[in-house]
């Protein structure tokens, strides 16, 4: 089923031109791009939920997907709700849910997921189209109105292990998107295609080769399986004309023998030129990673003050259990703290790099550390709010022990070289935290049972959305982290939410297990 445009559907007429999403602010009503906005705050500006009658949100639609657990983060415009699962695409009535058109690609049968779920994070627009990126590696772009098929591009072969689970980002003329399969040793991209006829305008590798800055950190051969998956949706600074990037872990994850050095630019964000691809500058946070701690992260594109000065700042809430605050201009590291519980490194240096404690790297007989693989937080969406100047992130306590094997590399297959064995399930758990945006001080904590999959909402009104593992979606206030509003969704909750008006009233949206809900007053 390639387009199916639905018998009676509304007339589907929206328009994304790129000027809407780089202009996001001025329309809070619409859910324009992945996070939001291009700077990756998953922020809504809306005020019509607030503290005082948040206690009043009740389901207003729900949509089922087929398939199974789903991630997706919706699109809104103009009245249109887009989502996506696995493979496929949807275009809803935002008043009532009612399907206006579905697509669908089949997964071959010989598909396979090697180390990650079969999910989908989401779409993006940008002008007349749609873009899908699917698990067996195209890049596809519909159209807003009908569904139909305008083009689709094979990004990688998926049977050495190349897939895509992000959402597209959308900048000026071109669509990007980035490569899952690190656990099977694949090479690491992102490309930039052109949006209106699919065409590659740029691949920058992630991994790189002979002849290329930073193939010096990895020795002999490695490189050739050296992963760096870049599978969660990056941002863009239009000012600036870079894009920021997250980039995972080396391979093999856990056992690092054979690939001494650094292994740029795993664990890293990059900065690239929207134009060319070329590299303006990248910040390595966990070195010669042997514990799968991958900088897969949305960056968080900020202004504020930092060592006495006004920046242009990144932050970014890190697998590994530091906060970094970067200027994203240059790259510099500028402040870095724990935000949660960390036994590998005894803190950052004045460059941001990790002070390592002895030891630490699994072994044969396992060694116990703090955070586990899935790490403080992982590919979830953290929020920054412009009004409380705070950071919230879904927060994960959990350590492991962490084990070492040998890792014979054959394409197609699970390329890891140990793996982990986690702490009782008692004696797990996670929180939401509200960080210092400068310095990643906790300023409150709301405590959860178990640690989180669901990334976070903050808005104007004053509040945080999320969820949680059990099923619950809830509110809490923004500036204190009291619990105001909890519905029990009857399955997990491993999406992150979005925000939007329908007739001038403010609503949210997050899927649990295989529904999505939205909640109005």
């Amino acid at each position: 089923m390639r387009g199916l445009l639905l018998a009676g559907a509304l007339a589907v007429s929206a328009q994304v031109p790129f000027e809407r999403i780089r202009d996001a602010a001025k329309e809070p009503g619409q859910w324009l791009t992945y996070s939001g906005n291009l700077h990756g705050h998953r922020h809504s500006a809306l005020t019509g939920l607030t503290p005082l009658n948040a206690a009043g949100l009740k389901v207003r639609w729900a949509y089922q997907f087929p398939g199974g657990r789903n991630q997706t983060s919706p699109i809104v415009a103009d009245g249109v709700i887009y989502v996506t699962s696995p493979n496929r695409a949807a275009a809803l009535d935002l008043r009532t849910g009612r399907e206006l058109w579905t697509w669908e690609r089949p997964v071959p049968a010989d598909y396979q997921s090697i180390g990650f779920g079969r999910v989908n994070r989401g779409p993006a627009a940008l002008d007349g189209n749609l873009y899908v990126a699917t698990l067996d590696c195209y890049l596809v772009a519909l159209d807003l109105k009908s569904g139909q098929e305008r083009w689709s591009v094979k990004v990688e072969d998926y049977k050495p292990g190349y897939s895509m689970t992000l959402a597209p980002l959308a900048i000026p003329g071109k669509i990007l998107v980035g490569v899952s399969g690190g656990e099977a040793g694949i090479r690491g991209f992102v490309d930039a295609y052109n949006a209106s006829t699919g065409e590659r305008e740029w691949r920058f590798y992630t991994i790189p080769g002979p002849g290329e800055k930073g193939n010096e950190t990895w020795a002999g051969e490695s490189w050739k399986t050296g992963a760096g998956s870049s599978w969660v949706t990056g941002a863009y600074d239009a000012e600036l004309d870079l894009v920021y990037w997250g980039v995972g872990n080396p391979g093999p994850d856990w056992n690092g023998d054979g690939r001494a050095g650094d292994n740029l630019y795993t664990c890293s964000f990059v900065a690239l030129e929207g134009k060319t691809g070329e590299l303006k500058w990248h910040f390595q946070f966990t070195p010669h990673d042997t514990h799968d701690w991958d900088a897969a992260h949305v960056p968080m594109l900020v202004d504020g003050m930092a060592r006495g000065q006004k920046r242009k700042m990144i932050v970014n809430p890190n697998r590994n259990a530091f906060y970094y605050a970067l200027d994203r201009v240059s790259g510099e590291f500028l402040a870095g703290a724990a935000y949660a519980k960390q036994t590998w490194a005894k803190g950052l240096d004045d460059k941001g790099r990790p002070i390592l404690i002895p030891g630490m790297d699994p072994s044969e007989e396992g060694v116990l550390v703090y955070p586990s693989l899935n790490g403080a937080t992982i590919w979830f969406s953290p929020s920054y709010s412009p009004k409380t100047n705070l950071v919230y992130v879904a927060t994960r306590e959990v350590g492991a022990t962490y084990f070492k094997r040998e890792a014979e590399f054959k394409p197609g297959t699970f390329f890891a070289g140990g793996g982990e064995q986690r702490i009782p399930n008692d004696q797990q758990w996670g929180a939401i935290r509200a960080l210092e945006t400068a310095t990643g001080k906790m300023a409150w904590e709301y405590r959860l049972l178990s640690p989180p999959w669901a990334g976070v909402l903050s808005t104007g009104g004053g509040l945080v959305f999320s969820g949680s593992n059990e099923g619950n979606i809830f509110a809490l206030d923004a500036r204190t982290g009291k619990p105001l509003w909890n519905f029990h969704a009857g399955g997990p909750v491993t999406a992150n939410p979005i925000s939007f008006e329908i007739d001038g009233k403010q609503h949210v949206a997050l899927a649990a297990d295989k529904v999505l809900y939205v909640f109005g007053l």
